[in-house]
């Protein structure tokens, strides 16, 4: 039990840091909207928020929830998005 206790959170800051990640260089690649939709979506993902959400507003988003939206947001980038096509280039 105490290693399903500890995975969540290891996971919530790596998926939230690799969102973060990306819409920084949304921010600085192709254009501020992305990149500032990027950044508050991987907020989201992050322990700290997480208990913010649950503690102050009543509000918690479904683990389920949170791994449907992570893919389809690397679907999005890596598919459709500039960012996706300025990796193809290199």
């Amino acid at each position: 039990m105490k290693a399903h206790t500890l995975t969540y959170p290891l996971l919530g800051w790596l998926v939230g840091l690799v969102i973060a990640i990306v819409g920084v260089l949304n921010l600085v690649l192709v254009h501020p909207v992305p990149g500032i939709a990027y950044l508050l979506i991987s907020l989201v993902y992050l322990p700290p928020v997480n208990v913010y959400l649950k503690r102050y507003l009543g509000l918690s988003i479904p683990v389920v929830l949170k791994v449907v939206l992570a893919i389809v947001l690397f679907m999005f980038t890596l598919g459709v998005s500039d960012l996706g096509d300025m990796i193809d280039k290199l």
